[in-house]
C-alpha cells in the first residue's frame, strides 16, 4: 500500500506541479439566455475588478452556462456580448471570500453597440459549496465593537460556536490570546485557519497564529460541516481571512483607541478598580505603484498597556514568627475561625529560634515588611503590562492579463515585562515574555485558458516564544546546597493558605511551519474539476526549565501549619529535573480530487476524495519510549539504556520499528465527500443543499511532549520529606546531588518515573459530518437559512493509566514483604500499583503509566437558524440561533493528561461535552447608519451617525463535582462524588450557594462516585456590546470618525461557575466555612473605549 500511495503522489506532482487549496478567492457562474428562454452558447462573458482594472473572460458552453473560478474578492463589473444581441453590463457585484453567486443573464436582440446596463448586486444564496458558513465583510469587521480588536471574536457571531476551556492549549508557551472555540461540536484545536490562502495554524497547539487587526482585513469567513474536498488537515471548521490589497486609488487611515480605568467598572469581586491604561494606535495605506499593474498595501498597529491588576492577599512572616512565636498566625482570627495547634515537640505554638531554618530566614529578608498585624497579611499586585507591535505589508503584481502574483508578510511582536514589582517575590508567580511571530505568503494565479486556472501558494510561519524571569537570588545566596541548572533562579512552592510563592520559570519555544500548496481548476462542459495537494512541514523546538533549579513544596504535614513547616525547613517534597528538550518534527500531505457536476440547470452534484496519511511525529533526539507488557513479564531490558526498567523500549531497540516516530504511518486515511445543491426555480434565489463527508484531524506538535519529560531525557527526581530539609535536600541521597546529569547508555533511572506509551498502530481522529440546509433570498438584500448539522467523532484520543493502584481494602496487610496497618492509603499508592505488585524489583521504577487510547467517540446534533441583511441603505445585519447537543468520551489535548477515572471503563467518563455543550446560543449584530438628510441643519445634527451593537447569550456548560481526594485510592486525580439528590442545583442559586445542601457525599474508600460526568448545568451568560460613531467629512474622500465603544454596556457581569471541588467537605455542607458551591470570580464588567480615526 505504501508504494502504491507514493506512486500516486508522484504522478500527481509531476502531472501538474504543486497543487493545493485556493480557498481565499471566489467565483461567478450562471447561464446566458435570450428573451424566449433559449440558451445562448458562444457568448463572451467578461468580469472586471473595478478597483484594479483586472479582467477575466469565459465563453458560454452549449448549455449556455459559464463559470469564472478563482476570482480575487472585491467589486466587479460583468459584461456579456454576442453578435446579434445587445451588450449586457451589470455593475454593483461584490464577491466575497469563497462565495459562489449565480448571475443569470438575459440578452435582448439588437446590435452589440447597444448596451443594457443594470445596477444590481449578485444573489446572496450559495449555489455551489455544500458547507454551512457566513462571510463577514469589511464594513462589519471595522464597525463591530470587537474587544481588544481581535477579529477571531467574529467566529462566535456566525453561530454553532462556543468558547472552550484552555486546558493545555493556551499557555505562556504560545503567542498570547489565541481563539479558544469549538465549532459544531469539533475539537477546540480542530480548526483550519487560512490567511490569504496560506496555512495560519500554530503547529505547537493547532490554534490560530496572531491575526492582523481589523483595518487590515478585507473579509473573514467561517465554514463548517461537510466542506468540499479541498478542505482538510483539521476537521471542525475552516476560518478564512483575506487581507486588504492596494487599488488604483490611494486610500488608508490613521487611528487611535484609548482605554482608561476611570471609565471602566470595577470587577464584582475586586475591592477596587484596576489602573488600566491602554492605547492602540496605527494606520494603513494602500494604492498603486503602477496603475492597473502593481499595487501595495501596508498597515501597523501598536498596543501599549499599563495596569496594576486587582489586588491579591497573602500572609507573610511577621517579626513574631522570626522569633519563633506562631501564636498569632495559628489563632482563629487567621484561620477562618479555626484554631491551629502546632504538633509536638512544639509547645504553645512557639518554636525555639535556634531551630529556625537559616535559608528560610534569609529568604524572608527579600519580602516586604508586613504590617504590624496578627496574621501578617499584605495586599499586593503584580504588574500587568504589554507592548505589542504588529506590521503588515502586501504587494500585488498583475504580471500579464493571465498571471497575477502577490506577496504578504505579517509580523507580530509582543513583549510582556516581568510582573515583579522590585520589592516582593510574591509577584513572581508569572514570567515575563518576549514573543515574535512571522507569517509570509507568496501566491501566483495563472490562467492557462478560459477553463484552466492554476493557483499556487508558498507559506512560511515562524513563532519564537521566550519566557524569562528577573533574577533575585540564587540557592547559594540562601544557603541551600543544590546545583541549579540555570543561574539566579529558584522555584519555591507552598500550599493554598499562607502562600510563600510560585516563581515563574523560563522557557523557549520556537516553532515553524513551511507550506507548499496550490489548486488546479478545470472547467470542462458541465464539470468543474479540482485537483490539489497540500504539503506542510512543522517544526517545534522546546526548552522547558521547569524544576531545573529545584522545587520545594511546603505543606502543613510536619508542624500543622505551612509557615511553620517553612520556618523549620521541612519541605514535604523536593523535586529537580533536567532541562526538558522537545525537538518534534511532523509532515503533512493532503491530496484531493473533486468534481462539481451541473447535472441539470437546477441540480449540482459534487463528489470528492481526499487522502491524508498520518506519518506520525518524529523526535530528533529520539525522545520516545514504548512499554511492552510481554517484555516486562519476561524481564527484557533495553539495549540502548541498560539500566532502564524491564519493559521499556526505545528507538533502536528490537521491537521499536516505527523509524524513530511515534507510530507507524496510517496510510489508509481516505476521506470521501458527497453533496448536492438543488436550485428549485433555477434563478439562484433559493437552494436546498445536503452533504456528507469524512474529515481527519492531525495532532499538534506539543501533543507528544510527555515523552521528552520522561526518563532518561527529562530526568526528574522527587524526594518526599528529604532528610536534609530545606538547606540540604540531597543529604543521605545515594551518591549525593545527582545534577547535572549526562545522557549516557548507563544512566540510572529514578524510582517512580512517570512514563507514557502509545500503540504503534495509532488511528487518526476523524469526523463524519453531514448537513441539510435550505437557503432563501428575500427581496434584494435579505437572506434566511435553516440548517441541520450533525457529526460523529471517531478515534478520539484519551488516556488510561495502565499502572493504576489496586484497592486492597483498609484492613492490615503485607505488600511485598512490608506490613501495613491500613492496606490501602494514599501513602502506599506506589506499592499498590499494578506493576509493583506483579514484579516489585522492576515495578518500583514505574509510577503513572498513561497509555494513549484512540477508541473514543462523540456525537453532535444541531439546528442553526439565521437571517442576514447585506449592506444597503445604511443597514447590515446578522442574527442566528443554535440549538445543539454534544456527547463525548473524555478527550485529551496533550498526551498524559486527562486520564479517565476508571482505567477499566472508558464509558464511566462519557458525558455531555465538557465545557462546550451549551444547548442554546443566540447572536445578533448590526451596523445602522443614519440617512443623508436633504435639510442642511438636519444633516449637521443627525447625519453620519452609526450604531453597531452586538448581543450574545448562551446557556451554561455542564459541571462535574469532584471529591478533591483519591477516594478510589487508585492514584488518579479528579474523581467524582456520590450524588444524593436528583436536582442538586439550587432553585435560585446565589453567589454563596449554587447547590442545595446534602446533595453530595464523598464515596466510600475504594469506590467511584455515582455522579455522572458533566451532568449539572452551570450558569449561562449574556453580553451586550455597543459602539456609537460619527463621521465628520473634511473634504472629498477624507473624513474624521469619532467612536465610543462599551463592552458590556449594561455592566452585567458574567459570573463564573461555582467551586466544584469538595475537599474536606462533610455531607452536610456548611457554606460558611468552605468555598465549595461558592462563586468567587466574574468577567465581563463594563469596559469603555474611545477612538479617533482619520480616513482618506
Amino acid at each position: 500500500m505504501r508504494h502504491v500511495c507514493c506512486a500516486l503522489l508522484a504522478v500527481v506532482l509531476f502531472s501538474s506541479g504543486l497543487w493545493a487549496q485556493a480557498v481565499s478567492t471566489a467565483q461567478i457562474a450562471g447561464t446566458v439566455k435570450d428573451m424566449t428562454g433559449a440558451v445562448l452558447p458562444g457568448a463572451e462573458v467578461t468580469v472586471t475588478q473595478t478597483d484594479t482594472g483586472v479582467s477575466r473572460n469565459a465563453v458560454s458552453d452549449e448549455t449556455g452556462s459559464y463559470t469564472l473560478p478563482n476570482l480575487p474578492i472585491g467589486p466587479y463589473k460583468l459584461e456579456v456580448t454576442l453578435p446579434g444581441f445587445r451588450t449586457y453590463v451589470q455593475t454593483g457585484i461584490v464577491l466575497q471570500v469563497n462565495s459562489n453567486p449565480s448571475i443569470h443573464v438575459v440578452l435582448g436582440i439588437g446590435q452589440v453597440t447597444e448596451t443594457v446596463e443594470v445596477q444590481a448586486s449578485a444573489t446572496m444564496v450559495e449555489t455551489q459549496s455544500t458547507g454551512v458558513g457566513r462571510v463577514v465583510d469589511a464594513e462589519h469587521i471595522e464597525q463591530m465593537p470587537l474587544n481588544g480588536r481581535r477579529i477571531t471574536d467574529l467566529i462566535f457571531l456566525v453561530g454553532a460556536a462556543v468558547s472552550t476551556p484552555p486546558a493545555d492549549l493556551n499557555s505562556a508557551k504560545n503567542y498570547p490570546n489565541p481563539a479558544l472555540v469549538s465549532v459544531a461540536g469539533g475539537l477546540a484545536n480542530g480548526m483550519t485557519y487560512l490567511l490569504d490562502g496560506g496555512t495560519h495554524n500554530d503547529p505547537f497547539n493547532n490554534l490560530n497564529l496572531p491575526m492582523p487587526f481589523p483595518d487590515a482585513i478585507q473579509e473573514f469567513k467561517v465554514e463548517t460541516s461537510a466542506l468540499p474536498a479541498q478542505y482538510g488537515h483539521h476537521s471542525a471548521a475552516a476560518v478564512n481571512a483575506v487581507t486588504k490589497s492596494g487599488t488604483n486609488d490611494l486610500h488608508g487611515n490613521v487611528f487611535e483607541f484609548v482605554r482608561n480605568y476611570l471609565f471602566n467598572a470595577r470587577n464584582s469581586f475586586a475591592p477596587e478598580r484596576d489602573s488600566l491604561k491602554r492605547n492602540q494606535f496605527g494606520g494603513t495605506v494602500g494604492g498603486p505603484i503602477a496603475k492597473n499593474k502593481l499595487f501595495f498595501f501596508g498597515g501597523y498597529q501598536g498596543t501599549i498597556q499599563r495596569s496594576n491588576p486587582g489586588k491579591s492577599t497573602a500572609n507573610i512572616p511577621t517579626p513574631a514568627m522570626l522569633q519563633g512565636d506562631f501564636t498569632g498566625i495559628a489563632s482563629p482570627a487567621c484561620n477562618a475561625g479555626r484554631p491551629i495547634t502546632l504538633r509536638a515537640p512544639f509547645v504553645n505554638n512557639r518554636i525555639d529560634p535556634a531551630l529556625l531554618s537559616k535559608p528560610a530566614l534569609k529568604m524572608t529578608s527579600y519580602f516586604p515588611t508586613p504590617p504590624d498585624t496578627l496574621c501578617g497579611q499584605i495586599t499586593f499586585g503584580g504588574l500587568d503590562n504589554l507592548n505589542e507591535h504588529t506590521y503588515l505589508y502586501k504587494v500585488d503584481y498583475q504580471r500579464t492579463s493571465n498571471d497575477s502574483i502577490f506577496f504578504r508578510h505579517y509580523i507580530a511582536d509582543a513583549y510582556l515585562p516581568s510582573p515583579y514589582n522590585n520589592n516582593n517575590p510574591l509577584t513572581l508567580t508569572l514570567s515575563g515574555a518576549d514573543d515574535l511571530a512571522n507569517s509570509a505568503v507568496l501566491g501566483d494565479t495563472h490562467v492557462f485558458g478560459p477553463g484552466t486556472i492554476n493557483s499556487f501558494r508558498a507559506t512560511f510561519n515562524r513563532v519564537g516564544i521566550t519566557k524569562f524571569q528577573v533574577p533575585i537570588f540564587t540557592p547559594a545566596d540562601l544557603g541551600i546546597k543544590i546545583t541549579p541548572l540555570i543561574p539566579n533562579h529558584i522555584r519555591v512552592a507552598a500550599g493554598t493558605f499562607q502562600s510563600i510563592s510560585v516563581f515563574g520559570y523560563p522557557s523557549k519555544v520556537p516553532t515553524a511551519s513551511y507550506q507548499l500548496s496550490n489548486d488546479l481548476s478545470l472547467v470542462r462542459g458541465r464539470h468543474q474539476i479540482g485537483i490539489g495537494v497540500n504539503y506542510i512541514r512543522s517544526i517545534q523546538n522546546m526548552y522547558n526549565l521547569l524544576d531545573t533549579s529545584g522545587s520545594f513544596t511546603f505543606s502543613s504535614q510536619q508542624t500543622g501549619l505551612i509557615l511553620s513547616d517553612f520556618f523549620t525547613g521541612q519541605p514535604s517534597t523536593y523535586a529537580q529535573a533536567n532541562i526538558a528538550q522537545d525537538h518534534a518534527r511532523m509532515r503533512y500531505f493532503g491530496l484531493y480530487v473533486q468534481d462539481s457536476w451541473k447535472a441539470t440547470p437546477r441540480l449540482t452534484v459534487s463528489a470528492g476524495l481526499r487522502w491524508e496519511p498520518f506519518t506520525g511525529v518524529k523526535k530528533l533526539r529520539n525522545e520516545l519510549v514504548h512499554f511492552d507488557q510481554a517484555a516486562f513479564d519476561a524481564g527484557v531490558r533495553s539495549k540502548l539504556y541498560v539500566n532502564a526498567p524491564a519493559g521499556l523500549q526505545f528507538p533502536g531497540d528490537p521491537g521499536f520499528d516505527t523509524g524513530g516516530k511515534t507510530n507507524h504511518t496510517d496510510w489508509m486515511n481516505f476521506a470521501p465527500r458527497l453533496g448536492v445543491v438543488l436550485d428549485p426555480k433555477g434563478d439562484g434565489r433559493m437552494t436546498v443543499r445536503a452533504s456528507w463527508g469524512m474529515f481527519y484531524d492531525l495532532p499538534h506538535t506539543l501533543f507528544f511532549y510527555a515523552y521528552s519529560t520522561a526518563p532518561p531525557w527529562g530526568y526528574r527526581i522527587q524526594l518526599t520529606n528529604p532528610a536534609g530539609g530545606f538547606a540540604d535536600p540531597w543529604k543521605d541521597y545515594p551518591g549525593g546531588d545527582p545534577f547535572p546529569t549526562r545522557l549516557t547508555s548507563d544512566i540510572k533511572f529514578p524510582a517512580g518515573g512517570v512514563f507514557a506509551t502509545n500503540n504503534f498502530d495509532l488511528k487518526t481522529t476523524y469526523l463524519e459530518q453531514w448537513n441539510l440546509t435550505v437557503q432563501k433570498q428575500i427581496g434584494q438584500n435579505w437572506l434566511a437559512s435553516a440548517s441541520y448539522l450533525g457529526n460523529n467523532s471517531i478515534h478520539l484520543w484519551t488516556n488510561t493509566d495502565i499502572n493504576a493502584a489496586a484497592y486492597l481494602g483498609t484492613g492490615p496487610c503485607t505488600i511485598n514483604a512490608i506490613p501495613y496497618t491500613t492496606c490501602s492509603t494514599t501513602a502506599n499508592t506506589q506499592q499498590r500499583r499494578r506493576l509493583s505488585l506483579q514484579k516489585p524489583s522492576e515495578g518500583q521504577y514505574y509510577a503513572q503509566l498513561p497509555q494513549l487510547d484512540d477508541g473514543g467517540t462523540g456525537t453532535y446534533n444541531a439546528m442553526l437558524l439565521s437571517v442576514q441583511h447585506r449592506l444597503t441603505r445604511g443597514l447590515t445585519l446578522s442574527s442566528n440561533y443554535t440549538w445543539s447537543h454534544c456527547i463525548s468520551d473524555l478527550v485529551t489535548s496533550e498526551f498524559r493528561n486527562n486520564l479517565y477515572q476508571d482505567p477499566t471503563n472508558r464509558a464511566y467518563d462519557r458525558s455531555n461535552c465538557t465545557g462546550t455543550d451549551r444547548r442554546h446560543l443566540f447572536n445578533f449584530s448590526t451596523v445602522v447608519s443614519t440617512p443623508t438628510f436633504s435639510n442642511q441643519w438636519a444633516q449637521k445634527v443627525a447625519g453620519n451617525w452609526r450604531l453597531s451593537p452586538i448581543f450574545r447569550t448562551q446557556s451554561g456548560p455542564f459541571l462535574s463535582i469532584t471529591s478533591g481526594v483519591d477516594t478510589a485510592l487508585n492514584g488518579i486525580a479528579g474523581q467524582r462524588v456520590d450524588q444524593l439528590v436528583a436536582q442538586p442545583k439550587a432553585e435560585n442559586p446565589t453567589l454563596d450557594q449554587f447547590f442545595v445542601p446534602n446533595a453530595f457525599a464523598q464515596p466510600a474508600n475504594g469506590k467511584f462516585g455515582n455522579m455522572g460526568a458533566a451532568n449539572i448545568q452551570g450558569r449561562g451568560s449574556f453580553q451586550f456590546d455597543f459602539a456609537l460613531s460619527r463621521d465628520f467629512p473634511i473634504r472629498e474622500g477624507q473624513r474624521l470618525e469619532f467612536r465610543a465603544e462599551a463592552y458590556s454596556l449594561l455592566n452585567h457581569p458574567i459570573l463564573g461557575q461555582p467551586n466544584q471541588t469538595m475537599v474536606n467537605v462533610p455531607t452536610n455542607i456548611n457554606f460558611n466555612t468552605t468555598n465549595f458551591g461558592k462563586t468567587t470570580f466574574s468577567t465581563g464588567e463594563r469596559i469603555m473605549q474611545f477612538a479617533l480615526k482619520y480616513q482618506f
